[in-house]
C-alpha cells in the first residue's frame, strides 16, 4: 500500500467553540465508497449552480456519475481521497497523474480535481488534510508539481487554495458558439 493511502489524522479545534478538536482522517476511496463519491461530487456541481459550465447538468448526471466514478476508483493512474471527521465522510479530492506538453518541464504532474468539503466541515482542516494526502501520493509517484483549476470569482475557494500554497497561473476562458 502506498504511503498516501494510509490514514492521516489531522485534529483541528473548532474556532471559538471551546470544543475538543474534531478528528480528521483521510483515506483512499474504495469501490464500496461509490455512494459517498457520487454524493460529494454532485454536491460540488450543485453548489456552483450559477457557473456557466457546471450549471448545465445533464438529466442523467447521477447515473453517468456512478458509471464514471466507479471506473475512476479502480484506475491505476489516479486516486480519490475521502476525508472523514468523527467517522462521517465530509470531503473528497481526486488526483490524476497527467502528462505535460512534451515541450515543457516537468514531463508529468499531479492534477487535482473534484475537491469538495461539506459546508459544515469547512475551516476545520479538511482541505489541508486532503491536499497533504494528494501531495504524498504525487511524491510517491515521483511527481514534482500539482496543478488544479478553480472557479473564477469564488472568494472562498480562492482563499482556501491560496492558503494551501497554490498560486494562480492562468485563466480558463469560455466562448459559447451559436
Amino acid at each position: 500500500m502506498a504511503k498516501a493511502s494510509r490514514e492521516r489524522p489531522a485534529p483541528r479545534a473548532m474556532a471559538g467553540t471551546g470544543q475538543e478538536p474534531a478528528s480528521i482522517t483521510v483515506r483512499r476511496a474504495r469501490p464500496s465508497d461509490l455512494s459517498h463519491v457520487v454524493r460529494l461530487r454532485l454536491a460540488l456541481l450543485h453548489e456552483h449552480g450559477e457557473h456557466p459550465v457546471y450549471s448545465r447538468l445533464r438529466k442523467d448526471a447521477e447515473k453517468r456519475a456512478h458509471e464514471m466514478f466507479a471506473s475512476q476508483l479502480v484506475s491505476p493512474g489516479e486516486v480519490i481521497f475521502l476525508a472523514e471527521r468523527d467517522g462521517e465522510v465530509v470531503g473528497i479530492l481526486r488526483c490524476v497523474e497527467s502528462l505535460a506538453s512534451p515541450l515543457l518541464e516537468p514531463p508529468r504532474y499531479g492534477y487535482v480535481s473534484s475537491v469538495y468539503v461539506t459546508p459544515e466541515a469547512r475551516r476545520h482542516g479538511v482541505l489541508r488534510a486532503l491536499v497533504a494526502s494528494a501531495e504524498a501520493w504525487c511524491r510517491d509517484r515521483g511527481l514534482t508539481e500539482i496543478r488544479l483549476h478553480s472557479v473564477v470569482g469564488d472568494p472562498v475557494s480562492g482563499t482556501a487554495w491560496d492558503r494551501t500554497g497554490f498560486d494562480p497561473v492562468e485563466v480558463v476562458r469560455l466562448k459559447r458558439l451559436t
